[in-house]
């Protein structure tokens, strides 16, 4: 199976479970892997053989700009399904949600969650 991964599409979302996250809202950060069968992509350099990686950022920037979940789970649970929903031609997907500025009282890099979906 071949892979086509996008890293670190940032944007602003209204996800958290304290009164302040849905009010304030933070940055979020998603990591996404794409699962499926690019042969035919690459035997006739056709776009229309993959997936277009720009219509995906896309998806997932509006996930996470216009929906709004109490967990980053629920929020990565959701980006994976609508990809596979929508792109009929990937098998698997991983997506990791980044929290950098979740509330935590300790000093912290990052706070993320990935899942795994798959056909």
């Amino acid at each position: 199976m071949d892979k086509i991964v996008i890293t670190g599409i940032r944007a602003h979302g209204f996800h958290g479970v304290l009164p302040q996250e849905k009010v304030a809202g933070q940055d979020f950060i998603v990591d996404c892997e794409l699962f499926l069968n690019l042969t035919q992509a690459i035997n006739k350099d056709d776009l229309s053989k993959s997936v277009d990686y720009a219509e995906i950022s896309l998806l997932i920037k509006e996930k996470i700009e216009k929906e709004h979940f109490n967990l980053i789970e629920a929020l990565a649970g959701a980006i994976a399904d609508a990809i596979l929903n929508k792109f009929r031609k990937v098998q698997r997907v991983l997506v990791t949600v980044h929290k950098p500025d979740a509330p935590i009282s300790v000093e912290f890099l990052d706070v993320a969650v990935t899942v795994e979906r798959k056909r």
